[in-house]
This record gives C-alpha cells, sequence and structure tokens, in this order.
C-alpha cells in the first residue's frame, strides 16, 4: 500500500509550529479572551487536519484533484474562521433579530467542516454523536414525549453552539486548547530531547533485575510517560515499541506483553502528576483545584499499578521467569539523565502551588529544553525544538477536535435540558440503587469509548451521568472520579480495545487475546471505581482518616483475592477449593457493611497464609530426596 506524502509538507510545519508557537505565547500572556482565543485555535487547528490528513488514503497515488481539495477546505475553514471571530458578540442585533444571513451560511459551514475534520483525525463515531445530537435538538418535537423537545430552528442551534461560549466553543474546547495542548507539548518535547527514553531506561534499571523484570519496568515506565502523553494508544506503541520485545525475550507470551503494555499505558491516563487531559476537565467541572484533584487521585492510582503488577508478578511465577541478567546500572542511568527530572520536577511542584496549569505546562516545555541544553550528550539544535514543536501540535490534533465536537454535545445538553430526563431516567431504572446506576453507566462508558476518544467519552457521560449519581448519594468529585476511571475502560475492553489492539499489533499477538489478558490485567478499572462508590477511599471533606485507611486495605485485600482467583496462582498454583475461598472473600469485601468486609479482609489472609504453608511444605518435600 502507498501512501501519498502531502504536497504541503512546509505549508503543514510553519502551521504546526505556528500554532504551538501562539499556544505557549497564548499560555504565558493570556491576552485573548475566550470569545477570541478559541476560535483561533480551533480554525487554526482545522486548518491544519485538512492538510496534515489528506482526503485520499487509497492505495496508489493519489488523484490530482486529491490536494486541491484539501486545500480549498483548508481556505474554507479559514474564511469562516475570520467571520466568527470577526463576531460582534457585544451586540444585541443577534440577539433581537436572529444571526445574519452571512453569518449563519458561515457558521453552518463551519460545522460541516468540523465534521470532517474530525472524521478524518477521530473517526466517524464521534462524527455520529455530534450528529445525532444537533437533529435531537432541531427535531426533538417530533420524539416521544420521554424524549421529547420543544424542537429548535437552525438558526437559534447555531447561534447557541457557534455565537456562544457554550457549545462548540465551550469549556471542553478551552481545557483543550489551553492546558491539554500544552501537556500534550511538553510531553512531544520530552519524546524529541530523548528525556522519555531516559524514564524508560531508569525504569529497567530500578525493576529489571526482579522475577519479570521487562514487564515491571513496562508498567512503571507507562506509568510515567502515560500521564504526560495523553493518549493511551499513542504510549501502547511508543513505549511497546522497546519494553514488549524485551518481554517476549524474557519468556512472556506474545498476547500477554501485548496486554501488560496495553494495561499499563492506558493506567497512565489516570497517574498523577498530569493524568492525561482528564484531571484538568475534572477539576473546571467540578469547580475543585487541581492539586486536590491529583492529590485525591494519588492513592487510587498507585492501587491500580498495585493490581497490575500483582497479575505481572503472578505470570512471572506461573511461567517461571527470572529477571533480566544485565540490567542497566541505576547510578550510571541517573548519571546519564538525572538532569530530566529537573523539568517533572517544577511542573510538579508549580501545580501543586496551584499556578496556572497553561503557564506551568509551557514553563515545563521551556525547562526540558534548558535542561537537555546543560549536558554535552543531550543538547538538541534548531531542528529538535521545530520538531517538537511540529509533533506536539500534530499529537494534538484530535483531542482538540474530539473535544470540540463533544462540546456540541455538551451545547445540546444544555439547550434541550436533556441532561435532567437521562437523570431521572437513570434513578428510575436503577430504582435508588447505586450498584445498579453504576452498571448502566459502566456499559455507557464503554459503548461510548470504543468510537470516542476517552476524554470526549468523559466528557459525555458525566454530563449526563454525574447528577444521577450525585441523586443516589455521592459526592459531585466523587462521581467525576469514578465516571473518568470508567471511561478508560474502552481502551482494554473487547471488541474494540484500541490500545490492547495496538499492542497486539507490535507484539504480532491476535488482537482478541490481547485484549483479554489487558482486561485482565486491567481489573483495578473495575474494582477501585466500586470501592471509591461504597468506601472512603477518596478523602473528600468529613471523611476520616481511619476509614480511608481501612478502605485502603480492603482494595488491597480485594485486588489480591481477585487477582488470586482469576489466575488460579498465589505462592503456588492454588487448588480449586482455594481459588473458591478466595473469590469468597472478594464477593465479601464488595459487601457495603463494615463487618463483611471485615471478614472477606480475615478470610483471605488466612486462606493466603494457609496456602503459602502447604507451598512452603510442598517445597521442603520435594527438596528432601535431593539434599539426601
Amino acid at each position: 500500500m502507498t501512501i501519498r506524502r502531502p504536497p504541503w509538507r512546509r505549508i503543514i510545519l510553519g502551521l504546526a509550529v505556528g500554532l504551538s508557537l501562539f499556544q505557549l505565547w497564548q499560555s504565558t500572556t493570556g491576552t485573548l479572551s475566550a470569545t477570541l482565543g478559541r476560535p483561533i485555535h480551533l480554525a487554526w487547528v482545522v486548518v491544519l487536519t485538512f492538510l496534515a490528513k489528506p482526503s485520499w488514503t487509497g492505495e496508489g497515488p493519489a488523484p490530482r484533484w486529491s490536494p486541491w481539495l484539501d486545500a480549498a477546505l483548508a481556505l474554507a475553514a479559514l474564511y469562516c474562521g475570520w467571520v466568527i471571530v470577526g463576531f460582534d458578540y457585544r451586540g444585541v442585533d443577534h440577539i433581537l433579530y436572529g444571526l445574519t444571513t452571512h453569518d449563519l451560511i458561515a457558521g453552518l459551514v463551519f460545522v460541516i467542516l468540523l465534521f470532517e475534520a474530525t472524521r478524518r483525525a477521530v473517526g466517524w463515531v464521534m462524527v455520529a454523536v455530534g450528529l445525532v445530537f444537533l437533529l435531537y435538538a432541531g427535531l426533538g418535537d417530533l420524539l416521544p414525549d420521554v424524549i421529547a423537545n420543544r424542537g429548535f430552528t437552525l438558526e437559534r442551534i447555531l447561534r447557541f453552539q457557534i455565537f456562544t461560549g457554550a457549545g462548540l466553543f465551550g469549556t471542553p474546547l478551552g481545557i483543550a486548547a489551553g492546558t491539554v495542548f500544552i501537556f500534550v507539548l511538553f510531553g512531544a518535547f520530552l519524546e524529541v530531547t530523548g528525556a522519555g527514553r531516559f524514564f524508560i531506561d531508569l525504569a529497567f534499571a530500578a525493576a529489571g533485575r526482579f522475577r519479570g523484570g521487562p514487564a515491571k519496568a513496562s508498567v512503571i515506565a507507562s506509568a510515567a510517560m502515560g500521564s504526560i502523553s495523553g493518549s493511551a494508544i499513542a504510549n501502547t506503541v511508543t513505549t511497546g515499541a522497546l519494553t514488549i520485545p524485551m518481554m517476549k525475550k524474557l519468556g512472556y507470551r506474545p498476547e500477554q506483553a501485548g496486554g501488560i503494555e496495553a494495561a499499563a499505558s492506558t493506567g497512565g491516563q489516570i497517574m498523577p502528576p498530569i493524568m492525561g487531559a482528564g484531571a484538568f476537565i475534572m477539576a473546571d467541572f467540578t469547580n475543585t483545584p487541581y492539586r486536590e484533584i491529583v492529590a485525591l487521585s494519588i492513592a487510587p492510582a498507585i492501587l491500580y499499578f498495585g493490581c497490575t503488577l500483582l497479575f505481572v508478578h503472578l505470570m512471572a511465577l506461573k511461567l517461571g521467569l527470572r529477571g533480566m541478567k544485565n540490567p542497566p546500572p541505576v547510578r550510571r542511568t541517573l548519571r546519564a539523565g538525572v538532569h530530566f527530572l529537573l523539568p517533572l520536577g517544577l511542573v510538579v511542584a508549580l501545580l501543586l502551588l496551584n499556578y496556572s496549569p497553561p503557564l506551568v505546562g509551557a514553563v515545563g516545555c521551556l525547562a526540558v529544553v534548558l535542561t537537555g541544553m546543560a549536558r554535552k550528550g543531550t543538547r538538541v539544535g534548531w531542528r529538535t525544538i521545530l520538531e517538537g514543536l511540529r509533533a506536539g501540535a500534530v499529537l494534538a490534533l484530535p483531542i482538540s477536535l474530539a473535544c470540540a465536537t463533544a462540546g456540541i454535545v455538551v451545547g445540546v445538553i444544555g439547550q434541550t435540558g436533556i441532561g435532567l430526563q437521562f437523570t431521572e431516567s437513570v434513578v428510575q431504572a436503577a430504582g435508588g440503587l447505586l450498584w445498579l446506576a453504576l452498571i448502566f453507566i459502566a456499559v455507557a462508558a464503554l459503548v461510548l469509548g470504543m468510537g470516542l476518544p476517552v476524554t470526549a467519552a468523559y466528557i459525555v457521560i458525566s454530563v449526563m451521568a454525574a447528577p444521577a449519581l450525585e441523586g443516589l448519594g455521592l459526592s459531585l468529585l466523587v462521581a467525576h472520579m469514578i465516571i473518568f476511571w470508567l471511561s478508560q475502560t474502552s481502551n482494554v475492553t473487547p471488541p474494540i480495545a484500541l490500545a490492547a489492539f495496538a499492542g497486539a499489533g507490535v507484539a504480532g499477538s491476535a488482537p482478541m487475546r490481547t485484549a483479554t489478558q489487558a482486561v485482565k490485567l486491567s481489573l483495578g478499572f473495575f474494582i477501585v471505581p466500586a470501592m471509591m462508590a461504597y468506601s472512603a477511599l477518596i478523602l473528600v471533606d468529613g471523611t476520616s482518616v481511619t476509614a480511608f485507611v481501612f478502605a485502603i486495605v480492603c482494595t488491597v485485600a480485594l485486588i489480591s483475592a481477585a487477582a488470586y482467583a482469576i489466575e488460579g496462582f498465589a505462592v503456588a498454583a492454588c487448588s480449586a477449593a482455594e481459588r473458591a475461598l478466595f473469590a469468597l472473600a472478594g464477593a465479601l469485601i464488595l459487601v457495603p457493611n463494615e463487618p463483611a468486609r471485615v471478614a472477606g479482609v480475615l478470610l483471605g489472609a488466612a486462606v493466603f497464609a494457609l496456602h503459602a504453608r502447604n507451598a512452603r511444605n510442598s517445597r521442603r518435600r520435594r527438596e528432601a530426596p535431593q539434599a539426601r
């Protein structure tokens, strides 16, 4: 298959670098208001998408009309963006008399162009979701009373979606254009300067000598890089290109190696300090300081990766694997790249000091370049800096487009009031039962996540479902945290597990087998949200430290019992009775009742102790004849 190289390479480079520089300027100065900055950003993104992601993707050379079609669409997007940027928001004529024909046509064409750009960069499903919601806003009066709305004219829909701050240019795009873009750029600079490779090498140096070391190093490295990269799929491919072959060489089956990398890379999206794009969006939606979101996420994230590492360890025990024979020395690895820890430490410190996240991200980008310059072996030239600026802009395209389209969904929900109807429907369908509502939301997250990026899926579901969870007794922050975690599951859960499929591509394994392994390794995505809902795992106001510690102990016990029961292995192979008892212990811990949980923890500990003693005695009996 021959893939055509875009004929506009220099223009694309100039636009991408210009977009990154514009966002760095806007992040540090905040000169432009939202009504100017967001339309400029989105128009720039749409223009760049049409040129960087050509219309012709078939085999053979592209038809002559293809690049000119892309150029025409880019020019049309540029013109529509210019019209929108020049709109007089302070005037009252558009409120009293509606949009002018010129503004109406420009708005309509821009929405169509946005959908086409989203199709190219994100996929058809995201377009379909946005289009369905627009049709719902316009044709809602023809629907059954349960979901009906008054039905809005095209002029009112476009006026609300484009010429206010509540729709397409609303909060999701604002976060994507500001904080998320800058941190994607920060991740791109880490990659092009060699800092990303340093973090991977450091993980191998720290964990490589232990049993199943490369797999454990993969989990650690993917947790670090996934938090910054903002994309589980991209992290699976980039980090996995190094870690998956090493895991296979050690003795892990290909589907296990691909599943481990997918589970770890997906977990990076919930790992502080940056958590992909989620923490910034959650902070805005819940009106909670970013540093508080990060602080509350540390314990759940550690529990998730503890779960993944436990499965990796049990796999290594079952396969009889050892560690790396000659892992890189920690001291030498640190000596070669310790300066790359400074930008990350600076970013974390500034975020915790409550500085503006876009400003912190911009400072982080500068710090990466300057620290690279500090050592002769890691100095970068202008070409590397330009490549970082280009890569950051291109990586951010699907995020900005997905958030803009998700903004349409959020706008329709606000304009029509369907969110309140959905909340009432979920509460009624669940019969007041929180666990049933959680199952409904988990299924919705899985279905939406099959075609939507995680960030977009979280935005759509949280706007609809968070009020329902609040109505069932959860705090707003806990409800959003649960939805954000459940939104990650589609990356590893069949039938469309994109991160797992990416891992399968690198590992050369069967996609569905790899996804099955990834689901098992990502069990924390289901256990931890359940414990968030039914315990004090999120230390919000009014939660005692004792209850928080008890919740952590119960979650650790639940993860351990579930892993032993599923894997059929603890210290040694488990008998059928032991697996059943571990499963029973896990079930007791899930019961939202303190005596039942204490009984579950004690049962799990007793079964493990008995299992370990039997395994030790069995090993002594095997070794006794050899000693004689």
